[in-house]
């Protein structure tokens, strides 16, 4: 009665999405040995971006930390306006289209692709492709097959975007209540989430930051300081400076932040969720400092990256702000402030990873600019 093994039983247990697409990967290879590469990019709609996400190659992947914006690429827009996957037997006819992305694939000799879009609920989500070495490979035969395991591959990319979006969803609206108590505002965390992605790119390589640690990094950085939800209105909305023990107490939010999302891990189910260690680190440790004189005398090394990451990224766009108590500063201002503590507060790859995308920087400040109206 048991004698049937089940072939897709891997799925059902605990083994991280990354390692899912691979293992979907080779069972598919053993029937079309002709699939070189699985990949997934999502689509992020406030900045337009489509960014790479998870993917699973034979050899080496040509796409890495990319992101391009989808109003630049007509021939995806054009699998959306249809509405159907997209077929290219001949990978040949774009080899003079100037997209990043096309020189990329052609460059590692990948001839033909199946693209097919991904949708949530009826909104896009993101696609899912897949290419290989050989030119009209994609049969109506194999693309029955194919049709059948993308679905499949999207249901376990939504699940693990959506359970990531939903915890994200929960702590912001947490997050939101010490918003309307701080002088903080929503443009700011979209600004300085957004440089945290940049800086996190920018340093990836060095400290083997994936697409998919990167994506979470962007998700969870504006939930830095959501243990200010435990701070009184005396001392959050103090005009003045505050005094020694009213800044110690401050300090706690930090601790507090840390608290909060461990208690809502626990109490969601999430307690196994791969990355809640990232929105762990950056609640309680966005405000170490690399030479031990931060929150919790942590020192270099000590401190997670993300946590780094987001220390500039809070800081510059804080620098760069209005806020009741001082004048924005410009751009060159506080990057030099920055460089001035680079090395001993701040962490000096993360500093020079934003300085060193100027021209982004400027474009997320004119994205993501303040409303005083409202």
């Amino acid at each position: 009665m048991f004698e049937h093994q089940d072939v897709l039983s891997a799925l059902n247990g605990k083994l991280p999405l990354p390692e899912k697409i691979e293992y979907v990967h080779g069972l598919l290879k053993g029937r079309y040995d002709f699939i070189d590469r699985i990949s997934v990019a999502i689509y992020d709609p406030k900045t337009d971006l489509l960014k790479t996400y998870l993917h699973s190659s034979d050899d080496e992947n040509p796409l890495v930390l990319y992101s391009a914006r989808l109003a630049d690429s007509e021939s995806m827009q054009e699998i959306l306006k249809v509405g159907r996957p997209r077929v290219v037997n001949d990978l040949d006819i774009f080899s003079n289209a100037p997209a990043e992305h096309t020189r990329r694939i052609a460059s590692l000799k990948y001839k033909s692709s199946y693209t097919m879009p991904m949708f949530l609920n009826g909104e896009f989500f993101g696609f899912l492709f897949f290419n290989s070495h050989r030119k009209n490979v994609f049969d109506e035969t194999t693309l029955h097959y194919l049709d059948m395991v993308g679905h499949l591959l999207s249901l376990l990319v939504i699940h693990e975007m959506s359970t990531t979006r939903g915890l994200y969803a929960i702590v912001k609206t947490a997050a939101n209540i010490t918003l309307h108590r701080d002088v903080e505002t929503g443009a700011h965390l979209d600004r300085m989430s957004n440089f945290a992605r940049l800086i996190a790119k920018e340093v990836a390589k060095k400290y083997r930051l994936n697409d998919e640690l990167v994506e979470h990094i962007f998700l969870f950085s504006p939930l830095h300081d959501i243990g200010k939800i435990g701070i009184s209105d005396s001392i959050l909305l103090k005009a003045g400076k505050l005094t020694e023990a009213e800044f110690d107490t401050m300090k706690t939010h930090a601790s507090k932040g840390g608290e909060i999302v461990d208690m809502m891990l626990k109490n969601l189910g999430f307690d196994e969720f791969p990355h809640a260690e990232i929105l762990r680190n950056i609640a309680l440790y966005h405000h170490e400092a690399i030479n031990g004189s931060g929150y919790n005398g942590l020192m270099d090394e000590e401190i997670p990256i993300e946590a780094k990451i987001v220390a500039v990224a809070d800081v510059f766009d804080a620098l760069t702000s209005v806020r009741p108590y001082k004048e924005a500063w410009s751009n060159e201002r506080a990057f030099l402030f920055l460089q001035s503590m680079a090395g001993t507060k701040f962490d000096s790859d993360c500093v020079a990873a934003l300085i060193n995308r100027r021209a982004e920087v400027e474009a997320i400040q004119t994205r993501f600019k303040e409303d005083h109206i409202g």
